[in-house]
């Protein structure tokens, strides 16, 4: 819609640009009427909502408002318009609100509207956030002896009874809780209680239950920006420790709490929905990182996903300038879901235990490739704003964003299926 919006306001001024240089005229009262009609037509494609009211249309409907005043203001004066025409006065007239326009329709543009992944349970979804205190943790990055807190969205079968598995989603290295929205509403219609986590400052942005609003630390973004495994593996490996303990300590906390809470009859909807004996964690990116490294330590766990992420936790350090890795079988059913990353996994010294599973007969290890996708594509953001999933991924994806979600959603369904209800025997593995 904001490019439909950006192609109706070149035409108006091209139009009204070229009129006004034929006629050889400043045609004021004109565009008034022109301002006034966009500002109208506007808010009624808004009212019979074949414009979606949204934040990103915030800029263009500030725009519209205030040259819709102006033009009537100057209608309601009614005074001639005496000033000379000018044929350079009008064109520059006409660049400059068109570039206006364009700046106002940039949000829109790069989020443009989009529809929500149909779920395919049997279940409606319902969803509630809280805020947890880790009393057990001073928080990271301040230096003001403050316990770790974090925000938990939890998505549930709406009016269900009985208890179902828990699955815990660990975002990205700069995502947020919501990243993979499509799939918590997928498994949740499916009978599964998500608990997606907001990392305190190593998410984008977090708000919590009183309203204080953290952003990413820069000093952890600075990290992320710096890592270089190729090129100094000990500094990697150092980072990785330190996002680990980080990661890995919110995920136990959280399972733990969740758990505790089952165990609380007064807690109600959706903690006496969760099985305490069935727990799944996912992640992407780093996020999965830490999901691998969960599966590593907890036995109450049964099965892990990963959305493109090495097994950082499994590097135990460095030697001659090579990483030592953890030579213990992985002890948990593993689903590797990959991206563009797939054809690069020999390549990559810190997927090096990612490559040799590939070929793991022993281990119970499974991949999936998704032909045609990039890092992001694995996440809502490709649904969200496919501009940033090619600008930040750095790679332009061919298969589109909803293709690429719904086949995360159904291997990860059938995954956590086959590992944490015991139905069937997971083959949803290979290239699609």
């Amino acid at each position: 819609m904001g490019t439909i919006a950006l192609i109706i306001a070149f035409v108006v001024e091209s139009v009204l640009t070229a009129y006004c240089i034929k006629t050889k005229s400043n045609q004021s009262k004109l565009r008034s009427y022109v301002r006034i009609g966009a500002l109208s037509g506007f808010v009624l494609l808004a009212l019979v909502s074949v414009i979606r009211w949204n934040p990103v249309w915030y800029g263009l409907s500030a725009l519209l408002l205030i040259w819709a005043i102006l033009g009537l203001i100057a209608l309601i004066r009614s005074k001639p318009d005496t000033r000379q025409y000018r044929g350079k006065r009008i064109v520059f007239r006409g660049i400059l609100s068109l570039t206006l326009a364009f700046v106002a329709v940039c949000p829109a543009l790069i989020f443009p509207e989009h529809n929500l992944i149909a779920t395919t349970g049997g279940y409606s979804v319902a969803t509630a956030t809280y805020t947890y205190t880790d009393t057990g943790r001073l928080e990271t990055y301040t230096n003001n002896g403050q316990d770790r807190k974090l925000n938990v969205e939890l998505w549930y079968p709406e009016a269900a009874s009985g208890t179902y598995p828990l699955v815990v989603f660990s975002h990205g290295a700069t995502g947020m809780k919501s990243s993979n929205t499509s799939l918590y509403r997928e498994l949740a219609s499916h009978g599964y209680v998500v608990a997606a986590i907001d990392h305190t400052y190593q998410a984008l942005y977090t708000t919590f239950a009183d309203g204080q609003t953290v952003w990413m630390d820069p000093g952890y973004m600075n990290q992320i920006m710096a890592e270089d495994a190729h090129t100094d593996r000990q500094q990697a490996y150092l980072y990785y420790q330190e996002w680990m303990k980080v990661r890995m300590g919110d995920i136990n906390f959280v399972i733990d709490t969740i758990l505790a809470k089952t165990k609380d009859k007064g807690s109600g909807a959706p903690y006496q929905l969760v099985d305490p004996r069935e727990i799944g964690v996912i992640g992407h990116s780093l996020g999965g990182s830490a999901a691998l490294g969960i599966g590593r330590v907890r036995s109450d766990v049964s099965a892990v996903i990963s959305l493109e992420a090495p097994f950082m936790y499994d590097i135990q350090g460095t030697k001659d300038g090579q990483f030592v890795w953890n030579q213990n079988p992985y002890p948990t059913p593993v689903l590797n879901v990959y991206a563009e990353t797939w054809s690069h996994l020999g390549e990559l010294t810190q997927y090096a235990e990612n490559y040799a599973l590939l070929s793991d007969t022993s281990a119970t290890a499974f991949n999936v490739y998704i032909s045609g996708a990039n890092h992001l594509s694995l996440t809502d953001l490709a649904l969200e704003s496919p501009f940033l999933t090619t600008v930040l991924a750095g790679s332009q994806p061919t298969k589109d964003a909803a293709t690429c979600l719904k086949i995360v959603n159904k291997v990860s369904l059938a995954f956590f299926d086959t590992y944490l209800k015991g139905r069937g025997t997971f083959t949803a593995g290979g290239t699609y």
